[in-house]
């Protein structure tokens, strides 16, 4: 899966991929390697880097265009919730 907004993202915050890398804790080629889809990223680097870019996963995957993060909190609105 290509993830084209990771390196958007990362470039809209003034970044280079070697910065990235060092806060996931890996190296830069395989940072390179999560923004050119040749290797997949990890749920766990998903997260981290949703919580760095103040994001969502969902945004950074591409399956929705709001770059505001989810509320937190254990109600999240669902009416089964709420009873």
């Amino acid at each position: 899966m290509f993830l084209k907004r990771l390196k958007d993202i990362r470039e809209d915050h003034d970044l280079l991929q070697k910065q990235v890398a060092i806060f996931l804790g890996i190296t830069r080629q395989q940072y390179s390697l999560y923004e050119t889809g040749e290797r997949q990223l990890p749920i766990d680097k998903l997260y981290m880097l949703a919580k760095f870019y103040n994001t969502s996963a969902d945004y950074l995957l591409g399956l929705t265009d709001e770059t505001k993060p989810y509320p937190n909190g254990k109600d999240s609105g669902n009416k089964e919730n709420n009873k």
